[in-house]
């Protein structure tokens, strides 16, 4: 793997702006990686909570009466907060909702950013601007109600291509990279949301092979695959990595286009060979890299254990954390930084 493709970041850093975002990545990381995301700062640091605010703000959505609010539990039981979850209005056409996501306005604000710093060669030229989108399963599944979600994935995806197309036309392709966040999806594998429908399955896969396909073909894409991190740890742990290479490979039967990159997540726990062992039957497709998130905060003997490990079941990958660092205390960045940096030079 080439210098410049060691390292790939997520999304989120836990600073102010994407100025400092892009000064410090260069900074610190430069080097090492293909692409950068602008951090994913301000309203987007809790992910896509700020969605939450959007729907609740949408004269076409309600808080749905008929439903408990939803109990958002991490992986060890602890209650992270409880979400009323809604639901269209009753008499509304959904297919004449259109909701503003908020997603390409940031984009095209740091892409500016991003150009003028990679002008005066404070970011290295051949380093692209990472977008990071997420999918309609994200704010579907948490924000709203069983009943409705399904209308709600199909008129939430017609907004998400609707912001896809706006990037597109405005940033060059030689420039951009797309990111598919991919948590909820995981989340349902694992069983987390109880009210998965039947065919959830088949309706994850064609709905990221969509969303991967409207992606102009010169345009590089790829998919991030999580297990949430909104108090910097995963919301289930994994038995080992089974259902992100199912994933994967389903992902890739879906997708027509060429897939870019795909990023999955490794615990901080797991040196053993039966996480990695799934990844031995993974089919990759033809010019895909795959990013190991592998590289935790502090954990020097850790992280070199962990590639080793990984060696021994898949031939080559490039580094990554497990998820975006948004949530984590901005007093770990420096260490997180430093971990991602010696790795990269020993890879």
């Amino acid at each position: 793997m080439q210098e410049r493709e060691r390292l790939h970041l997520i999304g989120s850093v836990p600073l102010d702006n994407s100025e400092q975002v892009f000064h410090r990545l260069a900074q610190e990381l430069g080097p090492f990686l293909r692409c950068m995301p602008d951090g994913e700062t301000g309203e987007r640091s809790r992910w896509v909570f700020f969605q939450r605010q959007m729907l609740l703000d949408h004269p076409a959505m309600e808080i749905d009466p008929t439903v408990p609010p939803y109990k958002f539990i991490q992986w060890d039981g602890k209650l992270i907060r409880e979400v009323e979850q809604m639901r269209f209005k009753p008499g509304v056409d959904p297919r004449a909702v259109a909701f503003e996501t908020g997603y390409d306005a940031a984009a095209l604000a740091s892409y500016e950013v991003f150009k003028r710093l990679r002008n005066v060669d404070a970011i290295p030229a051949a380093v692209r601007f990472q977008v990071c989108l997420p999918t309609p399963q994200a704010s579907g599944y948490l924000y709203v109600s069983g009943p409705a979600r399904g209308t709600y994935f199909e008129v939430y995806e017609r907004a998400l291509k609707t912001a896809l197309a706006n990037i597109v036309r405005a940033i060059p392709a030689d420039s951009l990279p797309i990111q598919w966040d991919v948590c909820q999806e995981v989340l349902a594998f694992e069983n987390y949301f109880t009210d998965r429908p039947t065919r959830y399955k088949k309706q994850t896969f064609d709905m990221l092979g969509r969303l991967g396909d409207a992606v102009p073909g010169g345009v590089e894409m790829g998919y991030h695959l999580c297990y949430g991190s909104p108090r910097d740890e995963h919301l289930v742990q994994p038995k080992d990595a089974a259902i992100l290479v199912e994933m994967m490979d389903g992902i890739a039967a879906a997708t027509r286009r060429q897939i870019d990159f795909l990023h999955i997540p490794v615990p901080k726990d797991r040196t053993d060979d039966a996480y990695f062992a799934p990844l031995k039957i993974w089919k990759r497709p033809p010019g895909t890299k795959l990013y190991l998130g592998l590289l935790h905060h502090d954990d020097e003997a850790g992280d070199r254990t962990r590639i080793a490990v990984a060696r021994r079941f898949v031939d080559e990958f490039g580094l990554s954390a497990e998820c975006g660092w948004g949530r984590t205390a901005p007093g770990r960045l420096p260490l997180l930084l430093k971990a991602h940096r010696i790795a990269a030079e020993a890879l």
